[in-house]
């Protein structure tokens, strides 16, 4: 599986529950977040700035989930990062 031109696959990255005063948080009031951390796989050939295997935060409401060999994966754009670690 390869990207093309600007756009970028990637795997979102679940991120633990987070405890607040002993109290779990849900995914539920997570929602507010507006950036999502994820793992780079493939970066189509007009990208610039983004490699495989980056960790990048991309805007949640961004791109659209594909299902690829029984595994979930989101496609996005290269203007929908907005950071990359």
């Amino acid at each position: 599986m390869r990207a093309i031109n600007n756009f970028i696959i990637i795997e979102p990255i679940k991120e633990e529950p987070k405890k607040v005063g002993g109290l779990i948080l849900t995914d539920k009031l997570n929602e507010d977040v507006r950036y999502i951390k994820a793992n780079v796989i493939s970066v189509g050939n007009e990208t610039q700035g983004v490699k495989p295997n980056d960790t990048i935060f991309y805007d949640r409401h961004a791109g659209h989930d594909i299902v690829h060999d029984g595994k979930r994966y989101k496609v996005i754009r290269l203007g929908d990062i907005v950071v990359v670690e």
